[in-house]
């Protein structure tokens, strides 16, 4: 069974744990506040695979501060970054998150930037007063090279449920591209150390 970790970012109000449990349970709970980290556990079978799924919610009350990212930028394999499109202060603060995304992955993880990301604007039932175009979302989305995509967590189930199965799908992907790469650097590794041990032989004969 296949272990996928997710970490769902985003500021006060943006409402990233109703999007969240919408997705886990189909119910919405409103807004409510938290001053701790949660972590959410889910079994669930996607194409066939059943899959063990770990979501990571940190405290948002600090989200601007770059330590939002200290617990969740190495463990996740793929992050939620979430946004009220009647906020622009929270569409600022995801474009902060995506960036030290890209910064704190180049730092730690070797330079590796592909890791699978969606960009959710939240609270679409309320496009009436809204702050951010959807053209602004897309744009920024394509700028970090993820996922896109503008929902209700108050009114649809099934579109919050389909950007976290495509981006779960991109995970899996991704995690089989890296063990993939692992194993030819590591037979590669093996025939290069058996090629000296036995061509050595080979000369002193």
């Amino acid at each position: 069974m296949n272990d996928i970790k997710l970490a769902l970012l985003g500021s006060p109000g943006a409402g990233k744990s109703a999007v969240l449990v919408r997705f886990l349970t189909r119910r919405f709970i409103g807004e409510y506040a938290s001053n701790a980290n949660s972590l959410y556990h889910k079994r669930l079978s996607i194409d066939g695979r059943q899959l063990n799924l770990e979501v990571f919610d940190p405290c948002s009350e600090n989200s601007e501060a770059r330590c939002i990212l200290e617990e969740p930028v190495d463990w996740a394999d793929g992050f939620v970054v979430v946004y009220n499109i009647s906020d622009r202060t929270s569409f600022t603060t995801a474009k902060n998150i995506l960036h030290q995304i890209r910064e704190a992955r180049a730092e730690n993880c070797k330079g590796e930037l592909g890791v699978p990301v969606c960009l959710v604007g939240n609270k679409q039932d309320l496009c009436h007063i809204r702050q951010v175009d959807e053209d602004e979302g897309r744009c920024l989305a394509q700028e970090n090279h993820c996922n896109f995509q503008e929902v209700s967590a108050a009114e649809s189930f099934q579109d919050i449920a389909a950007l976290f199965t495509q981006l779960i799908r991109q995970v899996m992907e991704h995690l089989k591209y890296r063990a993939d790469r692992r194993r030819y650097s590591g037979s590669k590794s093996m025939a290069k150390l058996i090629n000296n041990v036995f061509g050595k032989r080979r000369k002193s004969v």
